[in-house]
């Protein structure tokens, strides 16, 4: 009771902040830029037109399903009877599923009749759905995406009334759980500009140069597009070839520098590697015109150019991830083509790709978002805006792990009232960039949609077209055997278009844990298969499993490569001066949610 007046005090201040937050948003609405929806409503409106139409059509599977739903159903009802009766036991669907860690969903008889009516109906949801015949390949993956996307949505965990670790909370607390979790809420919705974006972390636990992207280094030569970063060696010998790393554009280069001990750029500075990393900026609506072909002129080309000045070399071994290495490949095949006298193929004396894809034929749940109507809309959103803004990427990439990236949290934060717990990962997660119009119009359309860079001349760079079966530089392809983002098998489709030799490696984990595992974690492992069979399946079987990190294997696989030792390279001293200290400030540009349309 002596805290009941403390109650009402801050439910009558969240109730004041809530009343001034709709203010301030109808206020801001008139004046805030139109935005767009990703996934395009309509997109999932058409689709489910699709699959009635083909099940009024055709209503008998359906009818079937729905018989085996409700006879599974009564079984349920009949076996939770006897259980509340007769104490027999309940079934429990062995389920490897973190949202029903609680044991109350197993004792409480109520709670496991909840848990096991919302598999059961989820089940028979998503069967239901993926077992109507007659739709395309398309309409068939996003009927199947969405309504997964609303039968997690709708889990007994994500309602206070059927999440007995809230209710427990609730009971514990007095309440004071509910009242923390809708202050939460408040300051999400003011910090996003009215957008629901649950915090996923401590946003002002890690500061880039701080505490993550540490590793020493100098900033030696920046564009309008990146800077490019020399980090400062570690032992006195150094390999003669300089190691040039390519990032994707799409977050942030630091998810391979965020703390000393699984940092792969500290690990290739400790092999004796002269380290040049490229920092992409996060552009505005100025860069609205650079296109792809920019991101090539201006990012490894220039880095090319620069890495000569600094060192005195003109070959480099390059690394790059997921769309850098999309960009790298397109940069192989275009010094390929000889046109470019400045630009040798043999500038690059070998490529190392990971979770890249260059076939685009079957990208995975992505894919989802790619069709005509789609990108049309996002290129009339970007032609206004001059970019995508970054909450529009990260909410796509999300939506591919909705459980862990949107649910878990919206339970922690605002039915739980806890604090979200600083973690590296997830702070990287969420320092979201935005894509130049030019750019990302040009990407999504010419390799999403068209598949354009598998066909020889579907891809036309500084007016010069290219093929990847001209590429003769030896590569080597990292993918991560569950990722969601570039499937292994779609990378494996791209590793064969190459004309030179190829060494594909399948590692453990999926996107960014597949790629960031150092050996001292001894994580995951990875399989190796010196042949290039036709298909994916087929190179898996005749692979074999090694235990480590794949890292281990990739130095070995640079040794011929890497030239003899010399000297090691301080940047700064060489031919280019430093600007200013690693990681630089191009990094460290973050977006204002609130201020984004």
């Amino acid at each position: 009771m002596p805290q009941a007046p403390d109650r009402f005090s801050q439910l009558g201040e969240l109730a004041a902040n809530w009343q001034q937050l709709v203010q301030s948003q109808i206020a801001q609405a008139a004046h805030r830029p139109s935005d767009i929806q990703i996934p395009d409503p309509r997109s999932v409106q058409r689709a489910f037109e699709a699959l009635w139409r083909v099940v009024l059509e055709r209503p008998e599977p359906m009818l079937q399903a729905q018989w085996a739903f409700w006879q599974s159903y009564a079984e349920l009802a009949q076996a939770s009877w006897r259980h509340f009766w007769f104490g027999e036991d309940l079934p429990n669907t062995p389920v490897v599923d973190k949202r029903f860690k609680d044991e109350l969903w197993v004792s409480n008889q109520v709670f496991a009749f909840v848990k096991e009516a919302y598999l059961l109906a989820s089940r028979h949801l998503q069967e239901g759905v993926a077992g109507v015949d007659g739709l395309d390949d398309k309409t068939t993956q996003q009927v199947a995406f969405y309504t997964r996307q609303f039968v997690d949505a709708l889990a007994p965990t994500n309602f206070l009334a059927t999440n007995p670790a809230a209710i427990k909370a609730t009971l514990e607390s007095g309440g004071e759980n509910l009242i923390r979790g809708f202050g939460h809420l408040l300051d999400d919705l003011h910090r996003n500009g009215g957008r629901l974006m649950p915090r996923m972390t401590d946003l002002d636990a890690f500061k880039p140069g701080e505490n993550i992207a540490i590793t020493p280094g100098k900033v030696v030569y920046e564009n309008a597009l990146m800077q490019l970063i020399q980090y400062a060696p570690t032992t006195e010998k150094v390999h003669k070839v300089p190691l040039l790393i390519v990032p994707p554009w799409i977050n942030k280069f630091y998810i391979l520098d965020l703390k000393p001990k699984n940092s792969l750029i500290a690990w290739l500075v400790g092999q004796g590697y002269t380290v040049f990393v490229i920092s992409w900026v996060n552009p505005d609506a100025s860069l609205r015109d650079k296109g792809f072909e920019n991101y090539m002129l201006e990012g490894p080309l220039a880095a090319l150019d620069a890495i000569e000045a600094a060192t005195g070399e003109k070959a480099v071994n390059a690394a790059a991830y997921c769309i850098g290495g999309t960009l790298l490949s397109a940069t192989l095949a275009y010094m390929a083509t000889g046109r470019d006298k400045r630009y040798p193929a043999k500038r690059i004396a070998s490529a190392t790709l990971f979770t890249t894809m260059l076939d685009f034929s079957a990208p995975g749940e992505l894919g989802v978002f790619i069709d005509e109507a789609q990108i049309a809309g996002i290129e009339a959103y970007m032609d206004e805006h001059g970019v995508l803004e970054g909450h529009q990427m990260a909410g796509v990439f999300n939506l591919l792990r909705e459980n862990d990236l949107i649910w878990s949290f919206v339970v922690n934060n605002y039915l739980l009232g806890r604090e979200p717990m600083p973690f590296d990962l997830l702070y990287w997660n969420c320092d979201s960039t935005r894509m130049p119009a030019a750019m990302h119009g040009f990407y999504l359309r010419k390799m999403y949609l068209e598949n354009a860079l598998v066909r020889p001349g579907g891809v036309t760079l500084n007016g010069v077209p290219i093929d990847l079966r001209l590429i003769d530089t030896p590569a080597y392809f990292i993918s991560a055997r569950e990722d969601h983002i570039a499937p292994w098998t779609s990378t494996y489709a791209g590793a064969r278009l190459f004309g030179g030799k190829v060494r594909f490696v399948l590692g453990g984990s999926g996107h960014i844990a597949g790629i960031v595992n150092p050996p001292a974690a001894n994580k995951y492992g990875y399989a190796t298969n010196p042949d290039l069979p036709t298909t994916p399946d087929a190179w898996l079987a005749g692979s074999t499993a090694h235990e480590g990190s794949w890292w281990v294997d990739w130095d070995q696989w640079l040794t011929p490569y890497r030239g003899k030792p010399v000297a090691a390279r301080q940047p700064g001293e060489g031919g280019l001066a430093a600007i200013e200290d690693a990681p630089g400030r191009y990094v460290k540009a973050r977006i204002s949610a609130a201020a984004e349309p």
